[in-house]
């Protein structure tokens, strides 16, 4: 289980964005849903967004798939 654990974190602190999110524990960011597989799910995806005047959904504030302990909930959702 535990090597298993490990592969559902991953943090890029090279990349030229890392975080690419403002947070206060940059050490749990998980970099693993770079790309956020629960954006096309809309309102159901879980997640802090908002839309912008022209109605296009804004994850800029949302942490949910790269917090630490989130994969499972990500996964889930996906399924």
């Amino acid at each position: 289980m535990d090597r298993q654990k490990n592969a559902w974190f991953f943090r890029h602190t090279k990349c030229e964005h890392f975080p690419c999110h403002a947070t206060d524990r940059p050490e749990d960011f998980n970099c693993l849903f770079c790309y956020c597989p629960l954006y096309p799910l809309g309102e159901r995806c879980g997640g802090n967004y908002s839309y912008t005047a022209k109605g296009i959904k804004n994850c800029s504030q949302c942490l949910f798939p790269h917090e630490r302990n989130n994969y499972q909930d990500v996964v889930s959702k996906l399924l």
